[in-house]
């Protein structure tokens, strides 16, 4: 996931993109090479979670493991690499030069043991830095290995990348730089995902154009590249991936003025992937997902 701009919601993108993933029965495991600025970890609710050593390399957080189904298509699993795992306190701060930011995202590439992976998501920070440029490099200095070592590094295939926008002029402009930089570094673009495009009603799904909308549709047909569509701003997901919202002082007081006890809530444990299931974004997602498979599975069939 690239783009010039942040705040623009590649994280979330990158999460909700992975997930429709491995409801489409792929193994998934989603990269978080934002340094400075880790995300995953927190999304996915797992900021306490830490590395561990094997034999072959460090090993990936779990997110939820594959599921078989008999009525649906089957789940695949999602595993997530990050700093964040590696930082001891979640607050601390990460003051690197460029180099050594160069050689963490180069170990990062070359010393995971992903395993069985169909698709590797890999979420950037904003811009086009030493971190992009690293990533670049050894990804095309993978994608051009030979099948074996490719294998044993266990880094799939380039297939491109996904540039994520919002609708406004001011981040479509940052993101044609990056869409330049994809072409200076020879990385495909897959599509464009025009995110915040909007506000879904948390309770009927209707989607309201509060700002501008459409931006990055327009920005993709004047670069021609493929438009994926636009994701408006779910507060359902918000909710899940931050924590169910907790009643307000005055209903709680209320509550005890009427002599109310308020009943036990049971906690959902259910993995992330089966509650996501349930917002209003999951359906644009698994569209995208579909859309991105199609489109990378046919190229790999013709390479």
């Amino acid at each position: 996931m690239l783009s010039g701009k942040g705040g623009v919601g590649k994280s979330s993108v990158t999460l909700q993109l992975a997930l429709a993933l491995s409801l489409q029965g792929k193994s998934v495991g989603i990269l978080d090479i934002d340094l400075t600025g880790p995300s995953i970890p927190r999304l996915v609710g797992l900021e306490g979670a830490k590395i561990t050593q094997s034999p072959h390399g460090w090993l990936p957080v779990p997110v939820h493991d594959a599921a078989d189904s008999s009525t649906t298509p089957a789940r695949g699993s999602l595993r997530c690499m990050s700093l964040g795992f590696l930082l001891r306190d979640r607050g601390d701060a990460v003051i690197w030069r460029g180099p050594k930011k160069t050689a963490m995202i180069r170990q990062f590439l070359s010393d995971v043991s992903w395993g069985e992976t169909d698709y590797l998501l890999i979420d950037t920070p904003p811009g086009t830095s030493d971190e992009h440029i690293a990533l670049a490099e050894q990804l095309l200095t993978l994608s051009t290995a030979d099948a074996t070592t490719a294998a044993q590094r266990n880094v799939p295939r380039l297939a491109g990348a996904v540039l994520v926008t919002t609708p406004q002029a001011v981040a479509t402009s940052d993101v044609r730089k990056e869409a330049n930089f994809c072409v200076k570094t020879s990385i495909p673009v897959l599509g464009v995902i025009e995110n915040m495009s909007g506000y879904a009603c948390p309770c009927c799904g209707e989607v309201s154009n509060l700002f501008s909308s459409g931006g990055g549709e327009v920005m993709a047909q004047q670069l021609g590249i493929p438009f994926l569509g636009k994701v408006p701003v779910d507060v359902k997901f918000g909710e899940l991936v931050e924590g169910k919202m907790e009643e307000s002082d005055d209903e709680d007081e209320d509550m005890e003025q009427d002599g109310q006890a308020e009943p036990p809530v049971e906690p959902d444990l259910r993995p992330l992937v089966e509650k996501y299931k349930e917002g209003w974004s999951y359906p644009r997602f698994e569209e995208f997902a579909k859309t991105l498979l199609g489109g990378v599975e046919s190229t790999a069939g013709t390479s």
